[in-house]
């Protein structure tokens, strides 16, 4: 009781003192994410302390803490535009949060995702992860987050010219917001999709639509506090819309009042006065004014202000204006200079739309086939363009469908995956299962073999002692044979034959000689007698016959059970009752294992056997015509390993001989002991 209890504090303390390391170590990475925020360090400082903060949570594996520094650190990357880690640490911080269960951090780091991808103009995944962060945020509280996402997908949308989706995302946005408190931020939001709605408006045709979402927009600029640029953004969006209307006086009051404003914004925004001069010049010349030398003179300064600034996408719209003033004014080579200009700056920043313009000048000025040239190219675009619009209508809605289809396949596929690891756990228990059956089998086997082997072995030593008493019983039967007939046969006649020879000692004559002639020749035969009795008791009628049969009958049976054709030549030298028990029974079990091996692996048709008496040493030869083996690579086999087991056991020799394809030949030596 007392051991246990010992045990069991022991226990505690080992888990207490790991759990305050582990409380510890966050404290120290909670320290050092702080830290990587404080701008008084250097960025490469920061970086390395919201690494250490990262590898310090790794190992004591705190995944809400890791998404915290994960977040702190992808940040940094950004800044330090290492946008590959920035990318790779907010799809960590996706698979972390669903493993977690937070939404919202899921839903923030596929919006850092998504506006990488959109100031990367890459629109299709942009909207993926916008798409993505939008369905965590809907069932969220965080309103100004998927507002904000809306405006940002709104913003793709037109840029896709997907405009009808991009209006309704627009007003989805404008709804949340109003419900938001006024602040700066907030307002400045409701600006930006009140300028878009009015952007989207005149795309799909509606001007007077968009001048009340850009007046509406204005309004909102006066609200707040910093709105100065964001007004005289939305009074230069209204110009153009009056001049689309053709309400040209509207349009040049108010370009005239930008104009006039120059030094306000002109150090905020340097490429704004040239496209406020460039607009006010063409309404002018739209609105038919005849002060051409003035239009040229704001024409010229603007492009010229657009080429020392470096911008093409101010000095584009600008060089196009430029060629049709040009035109109308009937230069044609300043036109096409200017025309040219547009053409290859509008193909290095596929503005399409500019580029259409260009083309239409271009077609104008060239007489002839290279005016047919350029004509081509503008419907050739203008029709690729009109099936892009029209593609791209759906290619969102299929975006989301996709979307939705993928997060299924991969529910599906965690639900498949689950069921396969059960599955394979069933399997793999099942085989373990098999394995331990079929290897107590193989053991019970090898328990049976050796008990058999065993009872085998028993039961040649008892043959053998049968065999013994069967020798024994016989040599008791010759000898009372031998006792008789000397008895009963030969030493009556020797006793009639002295009685006889005795009478005749005293007679003499021819008659006395031949009668002494005919008993010496029946003692000659008794002789004779004798002499065969003696052979006899000499000879042991079953000698050697006994071992030998009992080979014989195995030879014959396994060879008869393996289909081989078998040749077995023995001696009668070899006196087998006087061979030791031990060594029967082991030349026996060499044989057996020797042909079992021949039938297993040899392929053999023919098998021989035979025994030689050689120097008072038994040779043992068994000769195959199998496939042959490597020797030295098989010299670890069982069966060599029997073989040579059982040859030391009787103080043998063993030499093997095999050749591949050619058969094999084994050759034992036993010591006789006779």
């Amino acid at each position: 009781m007392k051991k246990g209890l010992v045990l069991v504090l022991i226990f505690l303390i080992a888990f207490l003192s790991y759990a305050q390391n582990d409380e510890n170590q966050l404290e120290k990475a909670i320290s050092l994410r702080q830290n990587s925020r404080n701008r008084d360090n250097s960025l490469q400082e920061r970086l390395q302390l919201a690494l250490e903060s990262v590898k310090i949570v790794k190992d004591i594996k705190i995944d809400s803490s890791l998404l915290l520094s994960n977040r702190q650190l992808s940040l940094l990357y950004f800044e330090n535009e290492q946008y590959e880690y920035f990318l790779d640490l907010n799809m960590a911080n996706i698979v972390i949060s669903k493993k977690l269960g937070d939404s919202t951090a899921a839903a923030l780091a596929n919006d850092n995702r998504a506006r990488y991808y959109h100031s990367e103009q890459e629109h299709d995944s942009a909207y993926y992860y916008y798409s993505k962060s939008l369905n965590f945020y809907l069932t969220s509280n965080l309103l100004k987050q998927k507002a904000t996402i809306l405006l940002n997908i709104a913003d793709i949308q037109d840029t896709e010219k997907d405009y009808i989706g991009g209006e309704e995302n627009a007003i989805k946005s404008i709804r949340i917001f109003e419900t938001l408190p006024s602040s700066e931020d907030n307002l400045d939001n409701l600006w930006i999709l009140n300028n878009l709605l009015g952007i989207i408006s005149l795309k799909l045709g509606n001007t007077e639509k968009s001048l009340e979402y850009h007046s509406k927009a204005e309004s909102i600029s006066d609200d707040m506090q910093y709105g100065f640029y964001n007004k005289i953004f939305s009074e230069n969006n209204k110009a153009y819309v009056y001049r689309e209307q053709k309400q040209y006086d509207k349009s040049l009051e108010l370009y005239g009042w930008l104009k006039s404003i120059r030094d306000q914004y002109d150090e905020y925004d340097p490429t704004f006065y040239p496209l406020v001069i460039s607009n006010y010049a063409y309404t002018k010349l739209l609105a038919g004014h005849n002060d051409f030398n003035t239009m040229e003179a704001f024409f010229i300064e603007a492009f010229n202000i657009s080429t020392n600034l470096d911008d093409p996408v101010t000095k584009l719209p600008i060089s196009i204006d430029l060629s049709r003033f040009y035109l109308q004014q009937k230069q044609q080579d300043s036109s096409l200079k200017y025309a040219n200009i547009s053409y290859k700056m509008a193909k290095e920043t596929s503005s399409n739309e500019i580029l259409l313009d260009a083309l239409k000048v271009l077609s104008q000025l060239k007489p002839g086939e290279d005016g047919k040239a350029y004509l081509n190219e503008h419907i050739k675009l203008s029709d690729s363009l009109l099936n892009v619009e029209r593609s791209v209508r759906n290619k969102f809605a299929r975006i989301e469908f996709e979307t939705d289809k993928i997060e299924e396949a991969n529910e599906k596929m965690s639900q498949q995956l689950i069921w396969l690891l059960v599955i394979s756990g069933g399997l793999l228990t099942t085989i373990l299962f098999l394995y331990i059956i079929v290897k107590q089998r193989e053991k019970n086997k090898e328990l049976k073999f050796e008990k058999d082997q065993q009872k085998a072995n028993e039961d040649i030593y008892n043959l053998m002692l049968s065999q013994q008493d069967k020798v024994d019983e016989a040599r008791a039967h010759e000898k009372i044979r031998v006792s008789k007939e000397l008895h009963d046969g030969i030493l009556g006649r020797l006793f009639g034959t002295r009685l006889s020879l005795d009478s005749f000692n005293l007679s003499e004559g021819k008659e006395a000689i031949s009668k002494r002639a005919a008993y010496i020749s029946e003692l000659k035969i008794i002789e004779d007698d004798i002499r065969k009795v003696s052979h006899d008791l000499s000879t042991d009628l079953v000698s050697g016959s006994g071992f030998m049969d009992i080979v014989t009958e195995l030879i014959d049976k396994q060879t008869n059970a393996y289909k081989l054709k078998s040749i077995f030549d023995f001696t009668d030298d070899i006196h087998w009752e006087m061979v030791p028990n031990k060594t029967k029974i082991n030349i026996y079990r060499i044989i057996q294992e020797s042909l079992q091996n021949i039938y297993k692996h040899a392929n053999a048709k023919v098998v021989k056997i035979s025994f030689e008496l050689k120097n008072n040493v038994i040779c043992l030869a068994i000769c195959d015509d199998g496939d042959g083996f490597n020797i030295n690579k098989s010299k670890k086999g069982i069966g060599i390993k029997n073989i040579n087991s059982r040859v030391g056991d009787v103080k043998g020799k063993v030499q093997f001989h095999s050749v591949v394809k050619e058969g094999t030949e084994v050759i034992i030596t036993i010591p006789y002991k006779n």
